[in-house]
């Protein structure tokens, strides 16, 4: 597996000990998190046993979410990060999510690092089909999985408990094959 994925704008790589007081201060930002699996306050301890468990675990595991952080090839800084799942029903099939800090959402980074996430989870991990979901709220998310040809799937109407209400989703899906005649 790569240790790092890269763009011309940016780096996916492995988090480290360094990410910390940028992970906390993105995870505790409420205009980040109000879309997230997430609630704040996120502690400095959350943050520092999600990148401890992080250091040791390996892309690719069935059933385990694994993320990378999400660097400014330029000036070096963790912006964000973005992350896969293996279905363990089914390891040939993933679902993705990115999150930004707030200072750099709106550039195109979320983009960038999808996109190369894509080029990751079909040609080197060899997927059939990723998927991703998100508030039908969230209109920058979505517009982003649009435009990059992703296909939406479903419209769930208020079907998650999340945050103390009832929210919707909408689910997209990409086939390989739909990604190599992009």
């Amino acid at each position: 597996m790569p240790t790092n994925l890269e763009t011309t704008r940016l780096i996916l790589r492995r988090f480290t000990n360094d990410d910390l007081e940028p992970f906390l201060a993105y995870r505790s930002d409420p205009e980040v998190s109000r879309y997230q699996g997430w609630s704040e306050p996120y502690t400095r301890d959350m943050a520092e046993e999600f990148i401890r468990d992080l250091v040791i675990r390996q892309p690719g595991e069935p059933g385990e979410w694994f993320q990378w952080a999400i660097e400014l090839r330029a000036s070096g800084e963790m912006i964000g990060d973005c992350a896969f799942y293996l279905l363990e029903r089914d390891p040939r099939q993933a679902e993705i999510g990115v999150t930004l800090s707030r200072a750099h959402q709106g550039s195109g980074y979320a983009r960038e690092a999808i996109e190369r996430l894509m080029e990751y989870l079909f040609g080197e991990l060899g997927l059939h089909r990723v998927c991703a979901n998100c508030d039908p709220e969230n209109k920058p998310a979505w517009q982003i999985l649009e435009r990059m040809g992703f296909r939406r799937e479903a419209h769930f109407i208020e079907n998650l408990w999340f945050k103390g209400y009832y929210a919707s989703e909408y689910w997209y899906a990409m086939l390989r094959r739909e990604w190599e005649s992009i």
